[in-house]
């Protein structure tokens, strides 16, 4: 009995061991080399997917650029199908340009980037250009997740696959081996194609693509003790003039020149070679990823059965790999700054929007992330997360841009400020660290600047002043004078060339408790001006006539107002002029204390208004945006300047001029008003767009007093229009009417309104 209960367990244990071995002892070790190639390196997932499918089991991997980017992910144990998906679900274009989203941007970011067209940085009044078109921040982000489960291993020879990828050093042109270190960064380095992504910085060293000095790194695997050499080679032989159509394969071209030489002996050393037919495809299609992979796939199975040669010698026991389970939150228990000499600590946590010692998810943290770059005051922003025992330590090594003057400017036309160019000039840290000062010169058919300074203090209470001067003139109805001022009724005058001119300063307390939430507090001084030169019968019902100046120019305001003012702003709008979802809410309080009162009619009064909208996706590229708004008039005080005034197209008008189809600009006047507003938006083309709008009022004095507010509306107007998202911004074409009267509009604006 007891013989075979050791003959039983003699068995067992065997059965067991062999389960637990996967090759033998003379099983041949097998490396990897993936070559680099942009887009094309998506074609080394098709070719994995063959090499599972024949059973290979890889030994060590050598990488260079996209090359190093799947074989680190593979090495990092997903299987060539999850990459697959992943890669499936990756907008590549939307990674490359590194765009902020707009919810990552405080509100002064988001007037900042939806006012200026181009800005380049101007240093001792001399302008120089970016060093790259994107700082690769969204690849990085997103490598930090996938690759979260290895985040420790700081040795990638204990990665399930060992591993290695090369750069090169910029300055010395030398090839850098990458064995070690945090595994995002270092494939980040390696694929840092000049001019697309700006240079990596590792233990000192300016690193950019591999490819430039070796883009198949053979001899590298075949150091780490390997015995069979598997390739896939994406690159691509030196290309004819008539396909050097783009800067990015002119400098691939130049990078070409050394490794094609190299190939031919490369090769000869490559066990099995894969060369997958990519030849018509340019290291920028990633919008073809189905195509290159699915051409992977080809080439590979074409060595299906050396493949299947090399299973055997391994003599692999069949095994489930184990499925990579994504995480989608952590914790991170401290913060650790790197390389902040400008901004503060408080600044930078104020930025990255959590608290330590809660759980997070991943996306709250490229959140955060993406709000640091918004600020544009960090040339790169690398990071690594490390487990401590608790938790994760967040490491932020940040390289902060030197430039601290920058040049932007811009152009715009519309039917009411017409033609107008914008200069403007930003200096950050101009008084104290976190600060930004701006100053926009506006030339055209009216002149007008725009002066801000702001001081971030991030989650607490930050500071800002500014002073705005706006001027603009506009035919409008006599009527709508008379109603609003003592003149003399003329029947011989049915339109006047009412002339705007707008000062305003204010000093104002901002907390932003989030990028799209702020409270702001403050005082404004205002010199308001209504003024015309067509009038000549003026009169005087209150012993106060309007009397011409020398440049006989009429007057009907000329007073400075002294006011205390809140506001509350909610917008999560994805875009501010095609927007496709978000939530908007925008409440404004004034309470005017002072004037000095030219009409000699002023006593204290307040204004209140808000905007409260949403944008709904229904289908494709069809978005629904609604609105409503209004606002009201507390107090007797008989000045009428401040009376909301709807008509018009466009965004951003001074004081209460508010917008309104079917209507001319400044039509439709009163001291209180509602609106409803929707639009459909069909996006029939990227960046082209077919708007259909409705909207309806009712304008009057004193509508909430009356209850006249909610009764049917007085006023509606429609428009149908097209618009084209241009790199000068916006460019928006409107065909308006309303049932109300016989008269029809079109409104015409190109570029960002400021």
């Amino acid at each position: 009995m007891k013989n075979l209960i050791a003959a039983i367990w003699l068995v067992f244990f065997g059965v067991f061991g062999m389960a637990q071995t996967t090759t033998t002892t003379d099983s041949p070790k097998v490396g990897l080399v993936l070559s680099g190639g942009g887009a094309k390196g998506l074609a080394h997932i098709g070719a994995l997917k063959v090499i599972d499918e024949a059973g290979v089991k890889i030994d060590y991997i050598g990488g260079t650029s996209m090359g190093a980017i799947v074989g680190a992910l593979y090495a990092s144990g997903y299987s060539a199908n999850e990459l697959d998906s992943i890669f499936k679900a990756t907008d590549f274009s939307k990674l490359i340009q590194d765009n902020v989203p707009r919810g990552a941007k405080t509100f002064y970011e988001k007037d900042d980037s939806e006012r200026y067209a181009l800005g380049l940085p101007f240093t001792n009044f001399n302008v120089s250009f970016p060093e790259a078109i994107s700082g690769g921040q969204n690849i990085y982000n997103e490598l930090v997740r996938l690759l979260f489960h290895v985040k420790d291993i700081q040795d990638f020879k204990r990665l399930p696959i060992p591993f290695l990828c090369i750069a090169t050093n910029v300055e010395t042109g030398e090839e850098v081996l990458l064995d070690d270190g945090y595994l995002p960064e270092a494939i980040m380095a390696s694929g840092t194609f000049p001019s697309l992504f700006e240079p990596s910085e590792i233990d000192g060293e300016i690193l950019i693509d591999g490819g430039v000095v070796n883009n198949y790194p053979i001899e590298h695997v075949r150091a780490m003790g390997t015995d069979l050499i598997i390739g896939v080679d994406v690159q691509h032989g030196l290309a004819t003039r008539e396909a050097l159509s783009s800067a990015t394969e002119i400098l691939l071209q130049i990078n070409n020149y050394r490794t094609v030489k190299d190939m031919k002996e490369k090769v000869e050393k490559t066990d099995i070679y894969i060369r997958p037919d990519i030849d018509d495809f340019s290291v920028i299609d990633f919008d073809r990823s189905t195509e290159i992979v699915e051409n992977g796939e080809i080439a590979a199975y074409a060595k299906i059965n050396n493949l299947k040669e090399i299973s055997q010698k391994q003599n692999l026991v069949p095994s489930n790999k184990n499925r990579i389970s994504v995480k989608d939150s952590l914790t991170v228990n401290r913060l650790i700054i790197k390389g902040n000499d400008r901004y503060t600590r408080g600044y930078i946590k104020g930025k990255l929007r959590f608290n330590l010692a809660e759980r997070i998810s991943f996306e709250k943290l490229k959140q955060g992330i993406n709000n640091l770059s918004a600020s544009g005051n960090f040339k790169t922003i690398r990071y690594e997360l490390i487990s401590n025992g608790l938790g994760t330590d967040l490491i932020l090594k940040l390289k902060e841009d030197p430039t601290k003057m920058f040049i932007k400017m811009s152009a715009h036309y519309d039917d009411l400020y017409k033609s107008a160019a914008l200069i403007n000039l930003t200096k950050k840290n101009f008084l104290l660290k976190d600060d930004v000062a701006s100053f926009d010169f506006i030339l055209g058919d009216h002149i007008r600047y725009n002066m801000e300074y702001y001081l971030d203090k991030g989650l607490y209470w930050s500071f800002g002043v500014n002073s705005k001067f706006t001027d603009f003139d506009h035919e409008i109805d006599f009527g709508l004078i008379r109603s609003n001022f003592d003149v003399i009724d003329d029947p011989n005058i049915r339109q006047v060339s009412l002339d705007i001119t707008d000062l305003t300063n204010q000093a104002y307390l901002q907390t932003v408790l989030q990028e799209e939430f702020a409270i702001t507090l403050g005082v404004e001084h205002k010199l308001l001006r209504y003024s015309t030169r067509t009038l000549n019968q003026l009169s005087d019902i209150n012993d106060t006539a309007f009397v011409p100046t020398a440049d006989e120019r009429t007057y009907f305001e000329n007073s400075n107002y002294f006011s205390a003012y809140g506001k509350i702003t909610l917008d999560t709008y994805d875009d501010k002029y095609f927007p496709t979802k978000g939530v908007l809410f925008d409440s404004d309080f004034h309470l005017y204390l002072f004037s000095s009162d030219f009409n000699e009619n002023f006593k204290e009064f307040s204004i209140a208004k808000a905007r409260l909208g949403t944008a709904l996706p229904l289908f494709h590229n069809v978005t629904l945006n609604l609105e409503t708004e209004g606002g009201f008039k507390l107090g007797t005080s008989g000045v009428t300047s401040f009376d909301f005034v709807l008509g018009g197209f466009g965004n951003d008008f001074v004081n209460n001029f508010t917008p309104f189809f079917g209507y001319d600009f400044l039509s439709l006047p009163g001291n209180s008003y509602v609106k409803a507003y929707g639009r459909l938006d069909y996006e029939f083309a990227p960046k082209n767009h077919v708007l259909f709008s409705a909207n309806f009022a009712n304008v009057d004095d004193d509508l909430f007093r009356t209850g006249e507010w909610f009764t049917e509306p007085s006023f509606s107007g429609y428009g149908i229009g097209y618009g084209y998202e241009s790199f000068l911004g916006p460019i928006q074409i409107y065909y308006s009417w309303t049932p109300e009267i016989d008269n029809s509009n079109f409104f015409f604006s190109v570029g960002y309104w400021f």
